[in-house]
């Protein structure tokens, strides 16, 4: 009789382990977690605090940013470092994303796209830009990290070199 209650005991400890088990290993949607990364990243912009914006990004000397303004920074350390000497002039940033748009490329790459207007002070003069961008991710331990971004204005001005095959023609310029 002991044995069976021992098997008995030692089979439901056994069972009740293995649900508890099984119960923790819910999935989390990668994407929600890239999207959490990205909004850690607009919410450093919105803070104006460098450190939170840099960290977002892979250390990595390889880094490729190109820049709204049409360059490019290459290095991770590059980029903290503009970051913060370009953080130290801001204040009162405001900046709206729409059309966020989040595709998993692999169970450790994703991309991410979307449409964003900002405003803020620079050196007391406010500034307004709006543009689109697409930044990768890739899942680096637990953490998903910025390792490409590429920014563009959304209207080109008129100087800017663009094939006139390629210019958008307003209804006005036609």
């Amino acid at each position: 009789m002991k044995r069976v209650f021992l098997f008995a005991f030692a089979f439901a400890a056994l069972a009740s382990n293995m649900a508890a088990q099984k119960a923790s290993t819910v999935k989390v949607d990668p994407k929600k977690s890239v999207a959490a990364a990205f909004d850690r990243f607009v919410e450093g912009i919105r803070q104006v605090d460098a450190g939170k914006v840099a960290d977002a990004y892979e250390v990595n000397p390889r880094l490729l940013v190109f820049n709204n303004n049409g360059s490019a920074t290459i290095d991770s350390e590059t980029v903290r470092t503009n970051t913060a000497a370009t953080y130290a002039k801001l204040k009162n940033v405001s900046i709206d994303i729409t059309g966020t748009r989040v595709e998993m490329l692999s169970d450790k790459a994703a991309y991410l796209t979307c449409k964003w207007t900002q405003s803020q002070e620079n050196d007391g003069k406010l500034e307004t830009s709006s543009g689109r961008m697409t930044l990768v991710y890739k899942l680096i331990g637990k953490d998903w990290k910025i390792v490409h971004r590429h920014t563009s204005p959304d209207n080109p001005g008129p100087g800017r070199p663009v094939f006139d095959s390629e210019r958008i023609k307003s209804p006005a310029n036609e």
